[in-house]
């Protein structure tokens, strides 16, 4: 039983390819050679089950996996179904689709509860992106099966021979080349499998060789090549009992009425290395029209970050895939973190992403429609949670309504604006409460710190704004007025509304304007500022002197500008007018007023500027500096004066 031959390829030069081409990362070989373990066992589970060979009672399912960093080799050991002469020939020997089209059919009932993982028959190849020679000893469970190895180096020339395994299953072993001897070092080789391999369905162990200790005694050696134990009843100190590096029952598996709330909370500590706690989960569990389940966390938002993005990772019957593929998960639910496990995904030969199919758009859907479910059921059963996770929650649900037609259309009315007394309301009760004072219109703070003033002076007149001081709140107000007719948002430091103003008596009208006009002249004049506008109000609260607004059109263009970051473009071409707002009614704008040509009045009304400007936010260095003089000049004149 010997043969010898090249391997037959379907195409020209097909190594180069997988090495460079086929898997994106070279680590991937440990997920698929042990993935195509737990293949081989799942199989001969499969045929015990229906009665076609008998496993032992004390049979225990195992992938083993054993690193040499002297030898620079790895071993991945599997108990499972094992390979006959003819097996390996056709399934190893002849790089071909036709296998996999094959061994899709053969297990089509997709019912069955142990799937199998591989859907091509590739991944064996994978070894060759790293090791320089592979050989296969593999036993089949069939009665009367001979032993096969097989080798290959460079992986177009192949050796196959009768082996000396003897126990059914396979272990291949790895002779890496020398830029890829990392792979054999334990730290590394447990940080791969547990990338790829934490939910396998199979028990991976993994562990170093070890170097034989000089002795004369004989070392025994079990059927499968491990090294017996020494039961002698000098071995007082027994090794602790391995752990499998894998959890082959993950949580997402279980039904959610089997899952408690600590399990759920574990589970998202173990996976994404979060101690904040997750607000609340989704737990998914689909069996038709395809397979699909999972858990989606709602984590706690950190706002230091600008980039807010969270992990879901994708699994394919408990094995990993890859990180947040946008053709399954949809864009704006990336803010989340959580698994999904599919085994009816698309993949590609290399298992690392999907081919382009309208059923992908399907599982997306059906996921948009779980979470929209969620939310809106929470909103209805436990509004007060609801509004307790509305700041963490509301970027995520705010990117959704923009990026995503059924998100939106299923979330319209339960979307909430927290207003600036901390209540919560949806739009129709925002302009409810505003109607008679601004109606269609809803007043917002973006910076509750900066626009304080303002803030005041909306509590004093009774008038509502809202809060939203997200940075998707921008784009997110645009879109909402985009969809309702007539509404208007403004920011609360936009224009001064009438409510805050007095009134002038009719036959005054005339003078104050003419007054006005004189006043806002001067000031503009001594304050030389391009791009300011400077009104003349009475405004009711006679404390305020003088403060500033802001264009909306103009900011939000600003705004956008930014966001789309069109550098090379003179960010102040689409700065908003500033409007310089004068009380008239403060003592100090009375004095500019009656000394509009004085020294001092140009003093002061640069002072009366720069107190807005601060009041607003925060002054350039060249201001700050020149507002920190004169503010000494002008404590001293009055010390001088005293």
């Amino acid at each position: 039983m010997n043969k010898q031959g090249s391997l037959s390829i379907n195409s020209e030069n097909i190594f180069p390819i997988i090495k460079k081409w086929l898997y994106s990362d070279h680590d991937i070989f440990y997920r698929e050679l042990i993935s195509n373990g737990c293949d081989a066992i799942t199989k001969l589970k499969k045929l015990d089950m229906i009665g076609e060979c008998s496993l032992p009672d004390d049979y225990e399912a195992k992938i083993q996996v054993i690193v040499d960093p002297e030898t620079k080799t790895i071993q991945i050991m599997d108990n499972g179904i094992g390979m006959t002469f003819e097996e390996v020939d056709e399934y190893i020997n002849q790089i071909a689709f036709s296998g996999a089209q094959d061994f899709l059919e053969k297990y089509k009932d997709k019912t069955n509860d142990d799937q199998i993982i591989g859907h091509f028959g590739l991944g064996f190849y994978s070894a060759f992106m790293v090791a320089e020679k592979v050989t296969i000893d593999t036993l089949s469970y069939r009665d009367g099966a001979t032993s096969v190895h097989w080798e290959s180096e460079g992986g177009t020339d192949f050796e196959m021979t009768e082996g000396d395994r003897t126990v059914p299953g396979t272990t291949i072993t790895l002779y890496l080349q020398d830029d890829c001897t990392e792979f054999s070092n334990l730290y590394r080789a447990e940080e791969v499998i547990s990338k790829y391999c934490s939910f396998m369905p199979v028990p991976i162990f993994v562990s170093e060789a070890k170097a034989e200790e000089e002795t004369d005694e004989p070392i025994e050696v079990t059927e499968d090549g491990e090294v017996k134990a020494d039961e002698s009843e000098e071995s007082e100190n027994k090794p602790e009992e391995p752990k499998p590096i894998n959890d082959t029952h993950p949580l997402w598996a279980k039904h959610p009425n089997e899952c408690t709330e600590d399990e759920y909370k574990e589970f998202y500590r173990k996976v994404f290395h979060d101690y904040k706690e997750p607000l609340f989960w989704i737990h998914l569990n689909m069996d038709y029209p395809f397979n699909l389940k999972g858990i989606l966390y709602f984590p706690r938002l950190n706002y230091q970050y600008e980039n807010i993005e969270g992990t879901i990772k994708l699994y394919n019957n408990q094995v990993f895939i890859a990180d947040n593929i946008k053709e399954v998960i949809p864009e704006f639910l990336l803010l989340l973190k959580g698994v999904i496990d599919c085994p009816d995904l698309p993949l590609n030969v290399s298992r690392s992403a999907l081919q382009n199919d309208g059923f992908v758009k399907k599982i997306s859907d059906y996921i948009t429609k779980k979470v929209a479910d969620r939310l809106t059921g929470m909103y209805k059963t436990d509004k007060e949670n609801y509004e307790k996770y509305w700041d963490d929650i509301s970027p995520f649900i705010k990117f959704g309504y923009i990026r995503d037609e059924k998100f939106e259309k299923k979330l319209n009315d339960y979307i909430l604006y927290k207003n600036i007394d901390g209540k919560y309301l949806t739009l129709p009760e925002c302009l409810e409460e505003n109607k008679e004072k601004h109606e269609n219109t809803v007043f917002y703070v973006t910076d509750e710190k900066e626009q304080s003033q303002y803030i005041n002076m909306f509590r004093e007149a009774g008038t509502d704004a809202v809060i939203l001081s997200h940075n998707i709140d921008s784009a997110f107000i645009t879109h909402v007025e985009a969809k309702n007719k007539d509404l208007k948002f403004k920011r609360i430091d936009d224009d001064l509304s009438d409510v805050f103003k007095e009134e002038t008596a009719e036959d005054e009208k005339e003078s104050f304007e003419t007054a006005a006009k004189e006043l806002a002249d001067a000031v503009k004049t001594a304050l030389g500022v391009e791009k300011l506008d400077v009104k003349v109000e009475k405004l009711k609260n006679a404390s305020v002197a003088s403060m500033i607004t802001l264009s909306e059109e103009g900011r939000r263009m600003q705004e956008m500008m930014r966001m789309y970051s069109m550098s090379g473009m003179d960010d102040s071409m689409f700065a908003p007018t500033q409007t310089l707002v004068l009380n008239v009614n403060h003592p100090l704008v009375q004095y500019v007023q009656n000394h509009k040509d004085s020294e001092m009045a140009a003093e002061v009304s640069k002072q009366l500027y720069d107190l807005a400007l601060l009041s607003h936010g925060s002054l350039t260095p060249d201001r700050m500096a020149e507002f920190i003089t004169r503010n000494n000049e002008l404590m001293l004149k009055l010390a001088e004066e005293k």
